[in-house]
């Protein structure tokens, strides 16, 4: 049975990358930041059955490193499939009053964390020699830029998508973008603020998972049609 590593376990989009491994029959392992973190993600999708925790700070340059290390050591599962969707404050800041130490926090963790995800899990995935996946999940508000602090995260996570692509053109992983322009949240706050539910929003992923021709691209998911009728265009 195939896992996938989920970085970025508990926020609304990460849980719905669990909830996609689990209802196409995989196993997860999802990195968190304490056993709270764990419990809270076990409330979200209601069992912890097919998921095994690793505790690790995302946001350290060595923290993926560790969980890799363990996985190689044979402490840890093995896995096929990484996806990442670490992201920073969703506020609407003007650009004049972010503070150094703000933007140095999310830079942090809406950029780092997913290029640690991206830099630790990578070598692995190619030395498996077997069909693989890597997803990074993007916001619009990079091309928006409604919220400021958010925007300025983003940018540099398209390139980075576009980057890890090129890279892996003529390899045995499958690395694509997931671009999102509306609001998922975790099902409980969605049914409350009447938008689009994690679990509606893993019908996404399992597409990219399952079809061999989304490689290199951007998937874009604009409207909540394109959670069915998955839109998507190569990169380069």
């Amino acid at each position: 049975m195939e896992t996938i590593l989920v970085v970025g376990a508990t926020g609304n989009i990460g849980v719905s990358a669990v909830t996609t491994a689990l209802r196409s029959e995989r196993n997860v392992l999802a990195i968190v930041r304490n056993q709270d973190s764990a419990k809270k993600l076990v409330k979200h999708i209601g069992s912890s059955e097919g998921i095994t925790f690793a505790e690790a700070d995302v946001t350290s340059d060595t923290g993926l490193k560790g969980v890799v290390d363990q996985v190689r050591a044979g402490k840890l599962p093995a896995f096929q499939h990484v996806f990442t969707c670490v992201g920073g404050d969703y506020i609407t800041t003007p650009l004049s009053t972010i503070t150094t130490s703000q933007l140095r926090d999310n830079m942090n963790r809406g950029f780092e964390a997913n290029f640690f995800a991206y830099r630790d899990t990578i070598g692995y995935l190619v030395e498996q020699g077997k069909p693989a996946t890597w997803t990074l999940c993007t916001g619009s508000q990079g091309d928006a830029a409604l919220f400021a602090l958010p925007a300025l995260t983003q940018g540099p996570l398209y390139s980075l998508a576009t980057a890890a692509a090129r890279e892996n053109e003529a390899t045995n992983v499958r690395v694509n973008e997931l671009y999102l322009a509306f609001r998922v949240e975790v099902d409980t706050d969605a049914a409350q603020h009447g938008v689009t539910s994690a679990t509606e929003f893993s019908a996404v992923y399992k597409q990219i998972l399952d079809r061999q021709d989304v490689r290199s691209s951007r998937v874009r998911v604009e409207a909540v049609g394109d959670i069915t009728e998955l839109r998507f265009q190569k990169k380069f």
